[in-house]
């Protein structure tokens, strides 16, 4: 692989589901990297029904359309990372598998952030169970990097959440062993589901990185595990190096949260704001 510096402005891939009310999914995605200067591709594993209160149905695009999208895409246009998020279906995720192994065997592909979508924020399922196993095999050997919260990293490792940093520690070394040895593979480790202001994980096999962060009083929270997976993606492509990725992605979703009132989009957990940097206040009224 080239050690040629990126293009001035990356290309950036999210491959997951389609949130109608744009706080999750490929949405979100293509907003996080347009704030943080990369140009945002999509190819769509799922379509829903969905707002800020709950999903009301789940459609998974057929496989070999999703493979068809991938090869066509990849035929054009280079790609210098990828978000891979909500794919809903085993026969789905190999699909995804299948469409990215030979871009990463080429070389062409050298960031693949997984976020390994499982719950939607208001409890709905969005991965079949039958998709866990499925997840585990043929995606995760393509992650550089792996962003699981606590309940999604109970369910990669068919254990309870666990429940304290000290217990976060020990659950990141077993993810980070899920990875492949090959090349340098990071598991961010989200600990917001615990009490108190949130601590976060990065783990490379070597090194354990707390990141600790406020935590926010809002309900606006839809879609934050989305965009930050993409926020590192991004930023991963323009050449960041990963804790520098994660560091920068973490301070732009802390700010999203802040400034998530500046929205009104629907009565349940509302979206973050992805463009707070660019966007003004309202005016008073």
């Amino acid at each position: 692989m080239s050690n040629a510096s990126p293009p001035s402005i990356p290309n950036a891939l999210t491959i997951a589901g389609i949130d109608p009310s744009g706080g999750a999914g490929i949405y979100a995605d293509l907003k996080a990297f347009s704030a943080l200067g990369a140009y945002g591709t999509g190819v769509v594993a799922a379509l829903t029904a969905q707002n800020t209160q709950g999903v009301t149905g789940l459609h998974g695009v057929p496989p070999p359309f999703v493979r068809l999208q991938l090869d066509t895409l990849f035929a054009d246009v280079r790609i210098d990372a990828a978000k891979i998020g909500m794919l809903g279906t085993a026969e789905i995720a190999v699909a995804v598998a299948e469409g990215l192994a030979k871009p990463v065997a080429a070389g062409r592909l050298p960031h693949r952030v997984v976020d390994p979508v499982m719950v939607a924020k208001s409890g709905d399922t969005l991965l079949g169970r039958e998709a866990i196993a499925t997840l585990i095999e043929a995606i995760l050997p393509l992650a550089t990097m792996l962003t699981p919260n606590l309940p999604e990293a109970g369910v990669l490792l068919a254990s309870r959440p666990p429940d304290s940093v000290r217990e976060m520690q020990r659950v990141a070394e077993r993810l980070r062993r899920l990875l492949p040895d090959t090349g340098q593979r990071w598991v961010l480790l989200k600990g917001g589901h615990l009490n108190g202001d949130p601590i976060d994980l990065l783990h490379d096999g070597d090194r354990m990185i707390e990141l600790a962060g406020p935590r926010i009083e809002t309900r606006n929270t839809h879609g934050t595990g989305c965009t930050l997976s993409a926020a590192i993606a991004a930023l991963l492509a323009h050449g960041q190096l990963a804790e520098e990725a994660v560091r920068r992605a973490k301070a732009y979703l802390t700010e999203a949260i802040r400034r998530s009132g500046d929205l009104q989009v629907g009565s349940g957990h509302g979206p973050v704001h992805h463009f707070h940097g660019w966007w003004s206040r309202p005016a008073q009224r």
